[in-house]
């Protein structure tokens, strides 16, 4: 086994063109409880572009290497790792901020947090579902508590978290409402949205006012969503957020609907990548891959994520940005 690997280092805070470089390091060693993988694919998100402008610079010592998704293959264990064996092809979600991320071609992480791949998904899939998807988890069944019959309105259904929203609120038997582009609308009743309203032509909530309110809103686009969610919401509706609030925000008509408000920062898990894998199993859930880039284009890759477009005139694509690492 080699004892060095490729690995994309964050060396400086600032634009996509010039925060990467590519370099070799150490290959990492497992510890008591540990497994080592070989990385087969990893993916870029929105988490990830925050760290590299350095909006959690107080939390990252440079050079680091970032990214949290991995799909892979266990090449060793560590003593007392005895969860799993080389060969286990496996899947997880690795903390965030410890430098020693997932944009290399190995990365050790604590057997506690490591589930096996569900054989349904490619690696790509699998990298590209592991944190949207927890993420997905936890905001719809662990805090907001989501029951069948219920309606929720999952704010962006056609981005990478959205896509997954609207399937897990789709498979709790939910009504689901989002917003959308009008262009993504059949996307978007695909993957089982009942209602798709395009947010660009006009105001959304007189809309789903008229259909009755909601009872939970999933806020993956920020803006005024927080404090326009008690004009939509039913009595004792929730909110969940899983983006930054940029300034201050009014919510003091909140209290006229008893609403609660959930702000989601995950955490990693095995119990929610099974859960996750068993939707997937049912065939309930399917990660939307938009593109797959290699290891060495993921200046590229946050460029796309970011809404810009690459020199060969490649744009955002749907979903999920996954990274083809070996």
């Amino acid at each position: 086994m080699p004892t060095s690997m490729r690995a994309v280092e964050l060396v400086r805070f600032g634009g996509a063109d010039t925060a990467f470089s590519t370099r070799e390091r150490p290959q990492p060693v497992p510890g008591p409880g540990e497994v080592l993988v070989r990385v087969m694919a990893t993916s870029v998100n929105p988490l990830d572009l925050q760290t590299r402008r350095g909006d959690y610079r107080d939390q990252v010592t440079l050079p680091a290497v970032i990214g949290s998704d991995v799909s892979g293959v266990v090449v060793a264990t560590g003593p007392g790792a005895d969860d799993f064996q080389p060969g286990d092809e496996v899947w997880y979600l690795a903390p965030a901020f410890t430098g020693h991320g997932t944009y290399a071609e190995f990365h050790v992480v604590d057997q506690a947090l490591v589930a096996r791949k569900p054989a349904h998904l490619s690696h790509a899939e699998a990298a590209g579902l592991a944190l949207v998807g927890v993420t997905v988890w936890e905001a719809l069944v662990e805090r907001a508590a989501v029951q069948a019959g219920e309606r929720v309105l999952v704010h962006g259904g056609a981005g990478g978290v959205g896509s997954i929203a609207v399937q897990i609120a789709k498979a709790l038997g939910a009504e689901v409402i989002t917003t959308a582009r009008a262009r993504d609308h059949e996307f978007v009743t695909e993957l089982g949205a009942d209602t798709a309203i395009d947010f660009s032509a006009g105001d959304y909530a007189p809309q789903i006012r008229a259909m009755g309110g909601v009872d939970v809103v999933l806020d993956t686009v920020g803006g005024d969503t927080l404090s326009r969610s008690p004009e939509i919401l039913a009595d004792r509706g929730r909110v969940v957020s899983i983006v930054d609030i940029a300034e201050p925000q009014n919510l003091l008509a909140a209290w006229g609907v008893n609403a609660t408000y959930h702000f989601v920062f995950v955490s990693p898990g095995r119990a929610k990548l099974e859960a996750l894998g068993r939707l997937v199993d049912r065939g309930s859930l399917r990660p939307v891959i938009g593109a797959v880039l290699p290891l060495n284009d993921i200046a590229q890759a946050h460029t796309l994520l970011e809404g810009g477009s690459t020199a060969g005139g490649h744009k955002r694509p749907r979903g999920k940005i996954a990274i083809a690492v070996q």
